[in-house]
């Protein structure tokens, strides 16, 4: 799988809380109020400046045990990806002649220089892209900055290859990526626009947002005080929710999946993880990245939907203290998840208290959310105290901190160890030696434009 390890700078500095103008969440000693220590263990000594040394996490992550991340970006030289990848890999044109895109009836024709182009009548397919850069890199293939050459629209083009898919016996994970994809629209959360396959792979069409993932922001800004902190954990609450009321676990929610727009507001992407559930039902893969995981998904005892709020929980942690409370060997991170205390600092306040403890009950059936209102009794939670959740679903509660953004074409906020990275690509060799034999029927997609209502609400 993949690996999001982040070079170490050359000088030592010092995280300090990220927001633009001062927080009134910092408490004195004597304003503690709620003593955890019984579900987290004692409070580490206060330490007397809020500024704390770079967290070790940053610079190695663990990654997703099951399906792709995306992270990062780097440059190319255009005229390769819709002919040939890299002169070592198998030239584009080769794999298009014996064509098969889900059943779907499929013409090809010669362009002006001789390459074959192959056209699905009334669907979008790669001639229909101008690849512009690499912004991203997962374990079954690379994601894309493109420009639709109708409209010129910027996308992120999720390019995945066949037979890494099928040499993992992951088909039913991509398809299911797809599936749910085409189900969700929601204003924190990614959206596809269109899907379409090629012989050899598979192809995913979604919005581009370049203001870097929440992770790179952690890592250049520092911590995020818990004015800012809280509302990017309403946004992302508000996703988690919506997908949970369409029947939708994400099972990877980690700051590498959640993106930041020119606005400032964060937008949860990568689905490769996520699975459909029935009330009442649990799953017993043991996925998710390991800093994140449930201690029900580590027990390999079956999970349902509270293990995404458990991931919650680590996520605004790490967002209010510069790391994930769990941190060392994969072995080590899951006898600490299961056995282990969390550990608050003193310079929270007792809202965020009562708010981690709610969300990091080891116990599923105890943790905030899980009740018969579900995330009603997170947003009901008095850390939340004021916030106008229907304000914040309209993007109308603004962050205080927007990403530099030279334009939609800009890439700034991405690594540069992946800016700089030079593109190699592997030989995609055939998916199955049946050729009759394809695992992603009914595929292609193209996301229908928004209704007359819809239109009409959003220029109110």
């Amino acid at each position: 799988m993949v690996s999001s390890h982040r070079p170490v700078p050359n000088k030592t500095r010092k995280q300090q809380y990220l927001s633009l103008s001062p927080s009134d969440s910092v408490l004195k000693d004597d304003d503690v109020e709620l003593d955890f220590s019984d579900v987290f263990g004692p409070l580490p000594e206060e330490a007397g400046d809020v500024s704390f040394d770079e967290p070790a996490v940053i610079y190695t992550r663990s990654h997703s045990l099951v399906g792709p991340s995306s992270i990062g970006s780097h440059s190319f030289k255009l005229s390769k990806l819709t002919l040939r990848e890299t002169e070592d890999s198998v030239d584009l044109v080769e794999c298009l002649e014996n064509e098969f895109s889900g059943g779907d009836e499929v013409d090809s024709e010669r362009s002006p220089e001789g390459e074959l182009v192959v056209k699905v009548p009334g669907v979008v397919g790669l001639d229909d892209f101008e690849v512009m850069k690499v912004v991203g890199k997962g374990a079954f293939g690379k994601v894309y900055q493109v420009r639709m050459k109708e409209t010129s629209e910027i996308y992120a083009m999720k390019v995945m290859r066949k037979d890494k898919i099928m040499e993992k016996n992951h088909a039913e994970y991509m398809k299911a990526e797809r599936d749910i994809l085409t189900k969700i629209d929601h204003p924190f959360i990614v959206q596809l626009k269109y899907s379409f396959q090629t012989k050899y792979r598979l192809y995913l069409v979604l919005d581009f947002i370049n203001g870097g993932h929440l992770f790179f922001q952690l890592y250049h800004q520092g911590l995020f005080r818990e004015d800012l902190a809280r509302v990017y954990t309403a946004e992302i609450i508000s996703a988690v929710s919506h997908l949970h009321e369409k029947g939708i676990m994400h099972r990877d929610l980690k700051p590498e999946n959640i993106l930041m727009d020119v606005d400032g507001h964060v937008m949860l992407t990568d689905f490769g993880l996520a699975k459909e559930f029935e009330e009442n039902t649990r799953s017993n893969s043991m996925c998710g990245t390991t800093e994140y995981m449930a201690p029900e998904i580590v027990r390999g005892k079956g999970h349902d939907k509270a293990a995404d709020w458990w991931s919650v929980g680590i996520l605004l942690y790490e967002m209010l203290t510069g790391k994930p409370p769990f941190m060392g060997s994969r072995g080590k991170i899951e006898q600490k998840i299961i056995k282990d205390k969390i550990k608050l600092p003193q310079f929270l306040s007792s809202e965020a208290h009562a708010l981690l403890k709610g969300l990091l009950q080891k116990e599923p059936e105890r943790r905030l959310g899980s009740g018969p209102s579900g995330a009603e009794e997170i947003k009901g939670h008095k850390w939340f105290k004021g916030m106008n959740w229907k304000k914040l679903e309209a993007r109308e509660v603004k962050p205080s901190f927007k990403p530099e953004i030279s334009g939609r074409q800009c890439i700034a906020n991405f690594d540069k160890c992946w800016t700089e990275m030079s593109v190699l690509d592997s030989p995609a060799n055939s998916p199955s030696s049946d050729p009759k034999v394809n695992p992603f029927t009914n595929f292609t997609y193209v996301r229908p434009p928004p209704s007359f209502l819809q239109q009409s609400t959003t220029t109110l």
